[in-house]
């Protein structure tokens, strides 16, 4: 969720916009619609994007090597290429 220092200043603007105006409600009612528009957004925290970030690049990395041994093998063709193959359907299935 959006940190609450953000949500402090956006109603400090606000109130300062209003003035003196009956800005205790005003900033009470404003405070409960904005934590639920931000409860809605689904926000997460920076750190939390970062080690996400970074889990999906060691993903990537473990992914990209795993390809490149797969391709390897494949190469290798050392008689299991004709075994591995899906067998072809037969005129009577």
């Amino acid at each position: 969720m959006l940190n609450q220092k953000v949500i402090e200043e956006v109603t400090a603007k606000l109130k300062e916009v209003f003035g003196q105006s009956p800005a205790g409600d005003i900033e009470k009612n404003l405070r409960a619609v904005l934590q639920g528009i931000f409860a809605k957004l689904d926000l997460v925290t920076r750190e939390k994007f970062d080690v996400q970030q970074a889990v999906l690049l060691r993903t990537r990395e473990k992914l990209e090597a795993l390809e490149t041994k797969v391709a390897a093998l494949e190469a290798s063709g050392d008689g299991r290429q004709a075994a591995d193959k899906p067998a072809q359907p037969t005129p009577d299935s």
